[in-house]
């Protein structure tokens, strides 16, 4: 799941860096408010995909607390 949202983070870079460059901000005329509206869109999708490569799940903290266990108990035999 990380891996996934990792590479739709670096999509997204990847595409700001291409399409920043090329886009104009002048605000009076519709090129300018399709452009703010994009650059506004782009933010939220990395907005939405930071969280959720930052938020783990419950289910996934305690999958990842079993597996320590388990490693544990195989580390404490050997």
């Amino acid at each position: 799941m990380k891996n996934k949202t990792l590479l739709y983070l670096l999509l997204c870079g990847l595409m700001l860096y291409y399409a920043v460059p090329k886009l104009s901000l002048n605000t009076e005329t519709l090129q300018g408010f399709f452009s703010l509206s994009w650059l506004l869109l782009a933010i939220l999708v990395i907005g939405g995909n930071l969280s959720s490569f930052l938020y783990r799940s419950k289910k996934e903290r305690q999958s990842v607390i079993q597996k320590k266990r388990v490693q544990r108990r195989i580390y404490q035999r050997s």
